[in-house]
């Protein structure tokens, strides 16, 4: 038996982001990674052909870079390899007359774009803007407290004394306002509504989902004020400089080693065994960053004194299905709403917030939605290592889809198994690329197709595709994730601990939870 003082389940950046922080408070820690290759949702591959890399996953590391966690471990990073690239014409979105609108991190481009549809929306995004420089220090001081915490009634209490009980008032409409709600108390055009809207389908909020409006309004200042961030040569660069960061601190990875039960001792969890029968022993700590369904339905006994945990848990749902399309390029896509649309990072294929709802509907329904939003992520316009000279990567995720179909909103597909019509699928978004950037059929080299459930055979984690570890709807966020009464990290077995995008705050790449949970336990 090898002893620890924690082990940690599953190397995704947020266990990877704990196992650091406690490392460095002295403790012996374990990762233990059921894949070959440890990242979680974080990987970089060449999935098409060599030479060209492409993020599985996760592409955008802007939360990372404006994490508690990184702001940290910035140097140690760095010196262990770390490398972001920033994009200064970070996102887009185009409309069906074959215009677009942009957000660039200078200001007067991004607020001369808006005013050519509409001056007094120009003006509102200025107002925003400047309200935002205000508002961030409070709304991301909350987001990086544990909820609820001392620390995040503290940041309440700061943000009262300084902008007062109407602040107050504001920020809790935003919190749990629709997007649609919040988009046309601001502004007048469509178009820069939907260029904002978008970002509410990254999670599961279409335009009018209660508690949506918190990520568009995050997302479109947050780039206008501090741009997008991608890994250089990869999304996995923050894997492999925390690894290797983890390492230098003394801590063991082990990887191919799937778990295969919390042991639990008294009642209390006091390590894990492993498939091939080794096992492992935490005396402070086991720390599940995976979906808490999976541990507690499958690395734990049932146990009638968690029975009503156990039930409320069963009841924590996914959200949305995604698919990933990656693409290796001859050039980059030929948009014919403009060139200039081939140095934005991403590209938005949502061009109004109808289609929006629909698609949203089509999918919760079961169907394959007939014009699925399209995040289209152009790496290469960044960081053009990632393919070689003069070739590119298209990133594509599709947005959102059904894991289990019932049919087809189109009425062409048939069939109800992703592996059935996954390439029939992808040829729709093909032919939905084709008409905003014409002939870029003929750019393809290669094409690799990930459906929901390829996606969950990849990570497990990944229920039905949901790339977000369950739905983010007010009902499962803040005080509710994934568990009311839980969203502190424990469970209610003593010592075990969960943590990742299922937790408290939620998806992305901000490291919170893991950072979050570290520091709740360094003082053990």
């Amino acid at each position: 038996m090898m002893n620890y003082d924690a082990v940690v389940i599953g190397a995704g950046h947020n266990g990877l982001a704990a196992a650091i922080e406690l490392a460095s408070k002295g403790w012996s820690v374990a990762v233990v990674e059921a894949n070959v290759e440890p990242g979680g949702a974080v990987k970089t591959r060449e999935l098409t052909l060599p030479g060209f890399r492409h993020d599985l996953c996760a592409m955008n590391l802007s939360m990372f870079a404006g994490s508690a966690f990184f702001n940290k471990n910035k140097d140690d990073l760095i010196a262990h390899g770390l490398g972001l690239v920033p994009a200064p014409n970070c996102f887009a979105s185009v409309f069906r007359d074959q215009t677009w609108l942009g957000v660039s991190t200078n200001l007067d481009d991004t607020a001369a774009r808006i005013a050519a549809l509409s001056e007094k929306d120009a003006a509102a995004w200025r107002t925003m803007l400047a309200e935002f420089g205000a508002d961030a220090p409070h709304i991301f001081g909350l987001l990086g407290s544990p909820m609820p915490s001392l620390a995040s009634a503290k940041v309440a209490w700061k943000a009262w004394r300084s902008r007062g009980t109407r602040w107050l008032y504001d920020t809790l409409r935003l919190l749990v306002g629709s997007p649609r709600d919040f988009l046309d108390s601001r502004f007048e055009n469509p178009k820069v509504k939907a260029m904002m809207a978008a970002w509410g389908l990254h999670l599961d909020f279409s335009p009018d989902v209660a508690g949506g409006a918190l990520f568009p309004y995050l997302e479109s200042m947050a780039n206008q004020a501090f741009g997008m961030v991608i890994g250089q040569n990869g999304a996995d660069t923050i894997v492999k400089s925390m690894v290797s960061l983890f390492k230098a601190k003394g801590g063991e990875l082990i990887l191919g080693a799937a778990v295969d039960q919390v042991i639990t001792e008294g009642g209390k969890a006091t390590g894990v065994r492993l498939a091939d029968g080794r096992t492992l022993s935490a005396r402070k700590a086991v720390i599940a960053n995976a979906h808490p369904q999976l541990v507690f339905g499958k690395l734990l006994p049932a146990d009638p004194a968690r029975a009503e945990f156990d039930a409320r848990l069963s009841k924590y749902r996914a959200g949305p299905g995604t698919m990933m399309i990656h693409l290796a390029l001859d050039s980059l896509p030929d948009w014919t709403a403009g060139d200039e649309l081939k140095t934005f990072a991403y590209v938005h294929l949502a061009p109004d917030l109808e289609m929006m709802s629909r698609v949203y509907t089509e999918a919760l329904g079961g169907l394959l939605p007939a014009e699925p939003a399209l995040v289209v992520g152009q790496p290469t316009a960044v960081d053009p290592g990632r393919a070689p000279d003069g070739k590119h990567v298209l990133w594509v995720q599709v947005r959102v889809l059904p894991a289990e179909i019932r049919g087809d909103a189109a009425g062409e597909i048939t069939g109800a198994d992703w592996d059935q019509v996954k390439d029939s699928y992808a040829d729709r978004v093909m032919n939905i690329l084709e008409g905003y950037a014409p002939g870029i059929r003929g750019k393809v080299l290669s094409r690799s197709v990930f459906s929901p459930i390829d996606l969950e055979r990849e990570n497990p984690n990944l229920i039905g595709g949901d790339n977000l570890a369950g739905s983010h709807h007010l009902d499962q966020n803040f005080l509710f994730r994934p568990v009311a009464g839980y969203s502190r990290y424990k469970t209610p077995v003593p010592s075990l601990y969960l943590c990742g995008a299922s937790t408290w705050p939620g998806a992305g790449t901000g490291a919170g939870s893991g950072c979050m949970l570290a520091q709740m336990l360094g003082g053990k």
